[in-house]
């Protein structure tokens, strides 16, 4: 079955026909090429307004710690964005909503299985590392990342990079300083592969 085949398969979903009605489509980016895959939580307001993933200040942010053009991103072939959930799931008290229960079972393995070369799959935030990862619930974030080594070389857990996550990263310098320049390294390797 095709992308186009699975994305018609989506939109046509019962789950999804309020966003299919108002002209919404699944925010995501795979293909047979894809090296480097990013799962996170969903697509924000902003992304969901244009149907292009991370097309925001956190996709700003994820490039500069992936050491990556905006055109690598996005038009390389070997970049992928899987969220757990293709739409926008709407605004909570603190943030947004967490993606819709049931969402990545039903499309997840599929999309996986599209993408064959898959060799790291970059876990943004903590509905992704819970989700993916073998970790207890009441696993703290930041005690996920610290244990990143155990994961990989196939999963590297990060923060998000939403500007609301400053404070955890002033916090936390050790992010940046040891984590990012790894991530940096793997992400040039793999997209000379």
């Amino acid at each position: 079955m095709s992308e186009s085949d699975i994305r018609q398969e989506i939109m046509a979903d019962e789950q999804n026909s309020a966003y299919t009605e108002r002209g919404i489509g699944p925010v995501y980016q795979v293909g047979p090429d894809v090296r480097i895959l990013i799962i996170g939580q969903a697509p924000g307001a902003k992304v969901e307004q244009t149907g292009i993933p991370f097309n925001d200040k956190s996709g700003d942010r994820l490039r500069d710690w992936m050491g990556i053009t905006a055109d690598e991103f996005y038009h390389s072939g070997k970049i992928g964005n899987l969220p757990l959930d293709f739409y926008f799931p709407g605004k909570g008290k603190s943030g947004d909503l967490p993606p819709r229960k049931g969402f990545a079972e039903k499309w997840h393995p599929r999309m996986l299985a599209e993408m064959p070369k898959v060799a790291l799959i970059i876990l943004v935030g903590a509905y992704a590392q819970h989700y993916y990862l073998p970790i207890k619930k009441s696993e703290t974030m930041t005690a996920v990342i610290k244990q990143y080594e155990t994961f990989g070389p196939k999963y590297l857990p990060i923060v998000h990079p939403s500007p609301r996550n400053n404070i955890w990263l002033r916090k936390n310098p050790w992010f940046e300083d040891e984590i990012v320049p790894k991530l940096q390294a793997r992400v040039r390797e793999l997209m000379m592969d």
